[in-house]
């Protein structure tokens, strides 16, 4: 059965190893985005890839600039296929869309949570999360360690004269 893996890259070999399985006949999904001009893996050092476990493992791991396929002891951990739909539904021209509710919200801004089950609830901006972070999540959700994260693309900057803004401004 063809299911996606989570495939861990030498350091900045995404591309390649994303060359490689293209040119092999593999499905594979390199997630990226635009910051100050620059195209940026989503996930560095790490993309997804479908292939049928145990069937073409070998081949998979024994590809130029591969590390590692995520898994446990019992071997590769598939990837619920939502998770790739859900990345591929922020993309915008091949690129993941970081915000789309108006300006980026800075640390201690009042916030609110546009889209998905928690839409509506409000709070304050902490801090964005690095390319690290992000790769942390990823891990994180393979290895089914409970978190929770809102996607930055789904909140919005509230206006500081209203609601937390104001107790923030009084303090």
């Amino acid at each position: 059965m063809v299911r996606w893996y989570v495939i861990q890259t030498k350091p900045r070999k995404e591309g390649q190893v994303e060359n490689f399985f293209g040119q092999a006949g593999f499905t594979v999904y390199n997630p990226k985005y635009s910051r100050d001009g620059v195209v940026r893996p989503f996930f560095p050092g790490y993309l997804f890839l479908r292939f049928r476990y145990p069937e073409q493992y070998r081949k998979v791991i024994f590809t130029r600039g591969v590390k590692k396929v995520i898994g446990n002891d019992l071997g590769p951990v598939p990837l619920d296929p939502e998770i790739i739909k859900g990345l591929k539904s922020r993309e915008i021209n091949g690129l993941i869309e970081l915000m789309k509710y108006g300006q980026e919200p800075e640390p201690g801004d009042e916030i609110e949570v546009m889209e998905g089950p928690l839409r509506g609830l409000r709070g304050l901006f902490s801090r964005e999360l690095s390319d690290r972070q992000r790769v942390m999540i990823l891990l994180n959700y393979v290895a089914y360690q409970p978190s929770l994260m809102i996607e930055k693309s789904k909140i919005k900057k509230v206006n500081p004269t209203t609601g937390l803004g104001k107790i923030r401004n009084r303090l």
